[in-house]
């Protein structure tokens, strides 16, 4: 068996384990280990010739994950492949967004399959008002609730989304109206007697004023063997068995203490009843799954990910705990990706293969190593997904098939750790690549070696996940990967004056969301307050210092930094929804070579003393670039549909391979921008056909790019060529898609994404002071505002609006990015936020509006920017912004309560625009 030949070493970076930045020259740190003796690693083994069945890949749901058309943006959801989301009905008043009639267009255009909506979100309280006041719920409660389902009924069945709509009658009814999780028998019979016959009552009258109705239940809190087996049988014999099995896998408090991996118990515990009652098998959605530490952090999501993906349940979905329209968390602002969102599509870019058998050296432990593994005939690709522990491990993949692989290897190594809740996370950074020969069939991957910090943390970031994938080797340019210099430092290990460490998201207080290392540091708000750092860096220079904090006062506050007690500044934090929601901001330093001291006060003897307060998680170190990063996406790994072959035979091809598109075939790249601004997009390809002529078009964000084109490169010279286009990209996600143009095949490589520094950039901004207002608009201060200054109030209408003139001298595409904050409220529950979007409605030139969604900012300081397509004539243009309550969602008749008008009638308050052509040339 071939074992890659690296020393298991500590290094001064992050954690991110890997074999990659020994063998690309890192800088070593010494790390002693007790009596010299390194522990053996884990091993995790993968066996590709056992396949478990087709991978189901269904396990990326949410509840209440979208909150309006655009929020999150199409660019977060059509990579993840999802099959469902969970929703509130038309006009429930559980939360003021979601509605699943209004999101369904986003949803179902991205891919989605169904949307559930929890019939009883109807009402407006947690958890749910019981009009009857009795438990179990009598028929005063029961009236009410008929009504309410009545009228969502109507609605959904005479929708253009009936047929994609799943109905939830009933949402946790083991704890809500009917508490059938007593333990005393009578009570039980009485209660769930009683659960039983509105069951039926309810699932009678869906399916007979909806035809082809589909509905789940019965949705428990906590699967209970006694519950569900009693349910089965009444619902068989009354012939309201339901659509989809469902019930909620949340906390380590609900799990058999004995086995915390209790869902895999769980999933033969609810077969063995059906096959008991002779039911056949019914599809089983776990719509509610994860604990608050375990949202966003890759390293906790494919433990519960590879559990469902093992059992091959229909669905499954991460519950909410905080504030809706953000996937859970996986999506910052509006079109950022999250690290969570980076395991999630790992996991969907699966899609297409079998699974196969994983063995895991301990299937007992609540927080242990797992993983998800899965092999693509067609693709002639092996993934592999690993994370969950903080010790070294090795990937042991047995039976590699030289049919599909040939006899070498090629071996991509790469990780996403946590980013945080709220700050956004670059591509899976690649830590490996190289061609290896297997051995008897076999390669061990190790994945450890390089420290979490400068105090010899663990070599293997439990926060993250690790993707291994497999292709046929042996042919094509290498080039070794090359990781940056980077360290990660907790600020409760630091040298604390005047705070207090508070603990977080461990198994105990599940429900706390997550802090790297579980701990931060607070109360940082008297005078000589302060979070000192020892750090050691290779060499002088400048390095990006990444703060990850906390800020819920509700308006930007600051601390004072000082770099060896020089370089005194203030830093400013942006509000987060709380206190342990975490962000991160970024500051360029200048260090030393070796030893420095990095200080983050709330006082200085110079400047003064910093506003307000902020806690802070850890401190990330890395050298700056030297010059323009570029972020190369090969094509063999892009998520592609229709015809198309992957080939590994090319000398010339970078990476593993290349694809071949024929007509009808498509690639589509998820492509990472920092910030807004012009990205230099270089299409690797070689394209036969008369010289010149157009071979595939390019689309950005699904719209086509005027100009954007791959021509035919036929003969002579480099097999492939490269044809580069200047875009305007978004900060976050952009979906760049190829498709060929006519018969000829397009043989693509790969695309070189790079920061535009020179050259043309041709972006007009507008300050929102300087435009001309109507009706109540008006300008207002804020000192985080651009120029200190925004115009609020507007809405109530088109007359109260904002309107500026711009002048272009081509008539095209162009992306105007509006920055704004937005931080209207619902009232709240004692755990969700009940954040609320604001749309504006924009006009070019008199013309037809379009409505645009702006989620809420956590803070009316924050300042927050959404990009938006416009289209625009060439010479002198009007653009008008406006909230007209006229194109708002609206809901007639429903039953008190309700949410009849589901929109804000306001506009986000309006800080200033950029406005580019979306291609230069």
């Amino acid at each position: 068996m071939a074992k890659l030949s690296v020393p298991r070493a500590r290094l001064t970076a992050p954690a991110i384990a890997t074999v990659a930045a020994l063998t690309a020259g890192a800088v070593v740190a010494a790390a002693p280990v007790a009596q010299g003796q390194e522990p053996a690693p884990q091993q995790l083994v993968v066996d590709l010739g056992e396949r478990t069945g087709a991978f189901h890949g269904a396990a990326s749901g949410v509840l209440y994950g979208l909150s309006e058309d655009g929020v999150p943006s199409d660019n977060t959801l059509e990579p993840l492949r999802m099959t469902t989301v969970n929703q509130k009905p038309p006009a429930g008043a559980q939360h003021p967004n979601g509605d699943a009639l209004v999101v369904a267009d986003a949803f179902f255009r991205t891919g989605g399959e169904y949307i559930q909506i929890n019939v009883q979100d109807m009402y407006a309280e947690w958890t749910y008002e019981n009009v009857g006041g009795e438990i179990p719920c009598n028929d005063v409660c029961f009236d009410d609730y008929m009504e309410k389902l009545a009228w969502v009924v109507d609605e959904v069945a005479n929708s253009p989304y009936a047929d994609q709509i799943v109905y939830v009658p009933f949402n946790e009814p083991d704890y809500i109206w009917y508490e059938t999780s007593a333990g005393n028998p009578a009570q039980y019979e009485a209660r769930m007697g009683q659960l039983l016959d509105h069951w039926q009552t309810a699932v009678e009258y869906i399916r007979e004023h909806h035809e082809g109705a589909r509905v789940m239940g019965t949705n428990d809190a906590i699967f209970r063997e006694r519950n569900y087996g009693d349910f089965l049988a009444f619902a068989r014999d009354n012939d309201v068995l339901p659509d989809f099995t469902s019930w909620h896998q949340l906390d380590s408090s609900s799990m058999d203490p004995n086995n915390p991996n209790y869902f895999r118990n769980t999933y033969e515990v609810y077969r063995n009843l059906e096959r008991e009652l002779g039911i056949e098998p019914i599809p089983i959605n776990i719509n509610e799954y994860a604990g608050n530490r375990d949202l966003t952090v890759p390293g906790q999501l494919v433990q519960w990910v590879s559990m469902f993906e093992e059992a091959k349940v229909d669905a499954g979905g991460k519950a909410y705990w905080t504030a809706a329209g953000l996937l859970a968390g996986d999506v910052v602002e509006t079109n950022k990706p999250g690290a969570g969102w980076w395991f999630y599509k790992m996991y969907a870019d699966m899609h297409g293969g079998d699974t196969v058998a994983v063995t895991r050296p301990d299937t007992t432990s609540l927080d242990a190593l797992d993983a998800i593994a899965a092999i693509d005939d067609t693709r002639r690709q092996a993934r592999i997904v690993a994370g969950g522990t903080p010790d070294p491990f090795d990937v042991v993949i047995e039976n590699i098939d030289p049919a599909i692989f040939g006899d070498s290897v090629h071996v991509t190594l790469a990780a996403s750790t946590w980013s945080g809740q709220n700050s956004d996370a670059p591509p899976p950074a690649v830590l490996f690549e190289d061609d290896l020969t297997p051995e008897g069939g076999a390669l061990t991957i190790p994945v450890g070696g390089l420290g979490f910090d400068g105090d010899g943390a663990p070599n293997v970031d439990e926060m993250a996940a690790y993707e291994i994938i497999l292709s046929p080797g042996g042919v094509g340019e290498r080039t070794a990967v090359e990781q940056p210099w980077q360290a990660s430092y907790e600020a409760e290990n630091a040298t604390i004056t005047n705070g207090r460490v508070a603990t977080h998201g461990t198994q105990q207080n599940w429900n706390a969301a997550a802090a790297s290392g579980t701990q931060d540091v607070r109360d940082l708000n008297q005078p000589d307050s302060a979070v000192t750092f020892d750090v050691e860096v290779p060499e002088a220079g400048d390095y990006t210092l990444g703060i990850m904090y906390a800020n819920q006062t509700g308006q930007p506050a600051q601390q004072v930094l000082t770099v060896n007690g020089e370089q005194a500044q203030f830093v400013d934090y942006q509000a987060t929804m709380h206190w342990q929601w975490r962000t991160r901001v970024d500051v360029v330093v200048e260090l030393d070579a070796g030893e420095n001291q990095i200080q983050l006060a709330k006082s200085h003897p110079e400047l003064g003393t910093a506003t307000s307060e902020a806690s802070i998680d850890r401190i990330d170190l890395a050298q700056v670039p030297t010059g323009p990063v570029t972020r190369e996406y090969e094509a063999e790994r892009s998520q592609t549909s229709g015809n198309v072959s992957y080939h590994y035979d090319q000398p010339q091809q970078s990476g593993a391979g290349f694809i071949t598109l024929q007509s009808g075939g498509e690639a589509l790249f998820s492509v990472y921008a920092e910030e807004d601004g012009y990205y230099d997009l270089e299409f690797i390809h070689n394209s036969p056909g008369r010289p010149g002529s157009v071979a595939a078009d390019i689309e950005l964000d699904r719209r086509p790019v005027a100009g954007a084109v791959l021509r035919a490169n036929p003969g002579g010279g480099s097999f492939f060529k490269g044809d580069e286009h200047r875009l305007f990209l978004s900060a976050g996600v952009n979906r760049v898609t190829v498709e060929p143009s006519a018969s000829t095949p397009v043989r693509l490589d790969k695309i070189n994404v790079t920061r535009a520094t020179t050259g043309p950039q041709p972006v007009q901004t507008v300050e929102a002071q300087d435009a001309e207002l109507a009706g109540s608009a008006v300008v207002e201060g804020h000192a985080a505002a651009s120029g200190g200054e925004y115009v609020g109030w507007i809405g109530q209408g088109p007359e109260n609006n904002l309107s500026f003139d711009v002048e272009v001298a081509e008539a095209g595409d162009y992306q105007l990015v509006v920055h704004y904050s937005n931080d209207e409220r619902d009232t709240g529950h004692p755990y969700n936020a009940d954040i609320i979007s604001r749309p504006i409605d924009i006009t070019v030139n008199g013309g037809d509006s379009e409505r645009f969604w702006f989620k809420n900012t956590w803070s009316w300081g924050n300042w927050w920017a959404v990009g938006v397509p416009v289209t625009l004539e060439a010479g002198t243009n009007t653009i008008t912004m406006y909230n007209d309550p006229a194109n708002s969602d609206t809901a007639e008749g429903c039953p008190d309560p309700c949410m009849p008008l589901l929109d804000s009638v306001w506009a986000p308050n309006l800080d200033r625009f950029e406005l580019a052509p979306v291609r230069i040339g």
